[in-house]
């Protein structure tokens, strides 16, 4: 398999969290999200991948190619947006792509300008008067006009309202159209995964507790709602994890559809991906 990312044994420790045994790989021309929730390590995870936190152990490769920060060739086939606005506040759309200009060597003025024409960014509005959705997608039209083949977002659609999320998500999914380019994307907000996503990779206190392919687990696992009795008659080896609540068992099995032929009456749900997450992390894993 052809990565464009490919990180093995990462490890991050601070004094109250530690990211461990990090491990994904990336195939090019696919989308990864990275979901779980606040506080888990999608944000350290993203900064150790990037060098921007020193990591304790582990590797990172990209393209095939150990990643080194000083490295600036590699970096600039990679754009990144984190959460929040990282840019001096009294400059203008306008002046950041001047300076990018200057900073890549790829850089696409007219692409970049196109950009902000279609998220509607006025390109001598000063910064500091942008709203967190504009500071988004002012990101994202410095990270998308560099011809940067792999894309690192960090919670790119927060705050962005569900037209322009639309939008966005329209651009990423022409983005790897060409089977070179890829994205790792953190959300919260996981029904625009469910729309781009080819993997999803669930972390919890620091820990990779499941990596799939989205089809995987939309179309082949199941939830089943059931009483203690029947709960008590399944094989184990079908479950991945369950959780009881007042008046029934929710069990997330893998194969949803081989069950149903053997319980005929039972009633097993095609899961979303926030209905497996939430049983991963608040139920008990098998």
């Amino acid at each position: 398999m052809d990565c464009a990312l490919e990180v093995k044994g990462l490890r991050k420790q601070y004094s109250n969290f530690t990211l461990e045994n990090f491990n994904l790989a990336l195939p090019k021309g696919s989308i990864m999200g990275l979901i779980g929730e606040n506080g888990a390590g999608k944000s350290t995870a993203f900064k150790t991948i990037l060098g921007l936190a020193h990591k304790d152990v582990g590797s990172v490769k990209c393209f095939g190619t150990d990643f080194r920060p000083e490295d600036k060739d590699l970096k600039e086939k990679i754009g990144v947006v984190f959460d929040g606005n990282p840019f001096q506040e009294l400059l203008t759309p306008k002046q950041l792509g001047n300076i990018a200009k200057q900073a890549y060597k790829q850089w696409d003025m007219k692409q970049y300008q196109n950009y902000l024409s279609m998220f509607k960014l006025d390109p001598n509005k000063k910064v500091k008067d942008l709203s967190k959705g504009m500071g988004v997608k002012l990101s994202l039209a410095l990270a998308l006009s560099h011809n940067a083949e792999l894309l690192i977002l960090d919670e790119p659609t927060s705050g962005l309202d569900p037209i322009v999320r639309d939008e966005i998500l329209d651009v990423f999914l022409d983005f790897v159209q060409d089977e070179n380019h890829s994205i790792l994307i953190s959300s919260h907000i996981t029904s625009d995964l469910e729309k781009v996503a080819d993997y999803i990779t669930f972390l919890h206190e620091g820990k990779i507790i499941m990596s799939k392919e989205k089809d995987e687990l939309i179309e082949q696992y199941g939830i089943l709602r059931c009483k203690e009795s029947t709960y008590q008659e399944l094989n184990r080896n079908e479950m991945i994890a369950y959780k009881k609540e007042d008046y029934q068992w929710n069990v997330l099995v893998k194969n949803r559809r081989k069950l149903m032929q053997t319980m005929k009456d039972a009633v097993i749900d095609k899961p979303t991906i926030d209905e497996i997450m939430l049983l991963c992390v608040k139920g008990e894993r098998v």
